[in-house]
This record gives structure tokens, C-alpha cells and sequence, in this order.
């Protein structure tokens, strides 16, 4: 696998700075090896999340992690970073030739000017915003894969009001199905780190992770 995963990291990175010409300064391509988990970006063109080679993959590419085989193109979803800006995004798993799933390119367009011109269309035209539209939700790029996991249980912990430490075993549970949810536990040594941050054990963890299980969630 590894020769053939090389050859598509190898044919890919060219890419890399070509789509990144073509859209501009508001466009930002990373290519993502996730064999090296905590250290997953391989190449970036573009400066719209700030990351660099060597940094680690964000809380989209956690999801994409977990998913493994069922892993598919998500194309044009919106997300906001923590300072606010709007991006539209489009994550491609990649596959080895035995369909292995080993990294992903991804491209994030920083659509907040124009997500500020059209509103200022839409007054000077007298069009009103369709009520009730979703939230859109924030998403950590932080290069430091630990500190994507801490910001994953920090909304939690923001959800319930009280510190990870001080919840109980029912909130505690939804907690770890979140996290679980959002592919942290595809991670290589993720229950001992999660186990540290909520202040419990690892045996504890694995029980709450056992209960998951049996109620029919994907094994971790």
C-alpha cells in the first residue's frame, strides 16, 4: 500500500498549488496523509485557515477518518472559522488501489466578502433574508490535533453548562457519543488522551464506549 499511496500523494501535490493559482488568494488547498495522523497536512497552497505542512487534520477531517470505507466526496458545505469568516468547502477522500482510505484533498473558499457584497445587494434591491435559515457550524483548524480534540469537548461541556469533570454519567455518555460522533476515537491513542481531559478513567471511558456499542453504534 505504501508505494501506491506515495504515488498518489506524489501525483496530487502539483495540484495543490495549481487549484489553489486558479481561485485566487480567497482559496486555500491541503492535502491531508492521514498515516500520519497528528501530522496529516503533506502540502497547502493558500493561507485561508493559517496551516501549515506538518499540521494536523481539523475536526472535518476526524469525521472523514472514521468514516473510513464509507468515506464520500462532500462537496460545496458550508462552515465558519472561530474568528467568524464564512468558508465553502469540499473535502475528497482519497484511496489507495486497493480502496483503502488514506488521505484526503481538500479546498476551502473564504466566501465572507461575498457573503457581504450579496447582503448589501439584497438591501439596496429591498430583498429580505429567507427567515429560519440552519445555523452554520464552527469549525476548529487548529494545526495541533489535541487541541481540536479539547475544542470537541469544550462545546460539549458549553452544551451542558458545566465543566467535563462535573457531569454526570447520562451527560457524560452524550459527551462521548459526540465525540465518537464526530471521529475522534479513529484517532491512534484517542481514549487515553479523552479519558485525561474529561478527568476519568480509561476503564471508564471503555465502558461508556461498550454502551455505545450496544446500542448499536459503528465499534471504535
Amino acid at each position: 500500500m505504501s508505494s501506491t499511496a506515495d504515488a498518489v500523494f506524489a501525483a496530487l501535490t502539483p495540484v495543490v498549488d495549481g487549484i489553489a493559482a486558479t481561485f485566487g488568494r480567497s482559496c486555500e488547498v491541503v492535502l491531508h496523509d492521514y498515516r500520519h495522523q497528528r501530522h496529516s497536512v503533506v502540502a497547502v497552497a493558500g493561507s485561508v485557515t493559517g496551516r501549515e505542512v506538518g499540521d494536523a487534520m481539523s475536526e472535518i477531517g476526524l469525521r472523514v477518518l472514521a468514516a473510513g470505507a464509507d468515506a464520500r466526496n462532500e462537496v460545496g458545505y458550508l462552515t465558519r472559522t472561530p474568528d467568524g469568516r464564512m468558508l465553502k468547502c469540499t473535502t475528497l477522500p482519497l484511496r489507495d488501489v486497493d480502496g483503502t482510505l488514506i488521505g484526503a484533498l481538500c479546498v476551502n473558499i473564504d466566501i465572507s466578502a461575498i457573503n457581504r457584497a450579496a447582503g448589501v445587494l439584497s438591501d439596496l434591491l429591498g430583498l429580505s433574508t429567507p427567515p429560519g435559515d440552519a445555523p452554520i457550524a464552527t469549525t476548529n483548524f487548529s494545526g495541533d490535533l489535541d487541541q481540536v480534540v479539547d475544542s470537541l469537548v469544550g462545546r460539549a461541556e458549553r452544551a451542558h453548562a458545566v465543566p467535563a469533570s462535573a457531569l454526570g454519567r447520562d451527560q457524560r455518555s452524550e459527551l462521548v457519543r459526540s465525540l465518537h460522533d464526530a471521529g475522534v476515537f479513529a484517532l491512534r491513542g484517542a481514549p487515553a488522551r479523552v479519558a485525561r481531559r474529561l478527568g476519568i478513567s480509561r476503564t471508564a471511558l471503555y465502558n461508556d464506549l461498550a454502551r455505545l456499542r450496544g446500542e448499536g453504534n459503528p465499534s471504535t
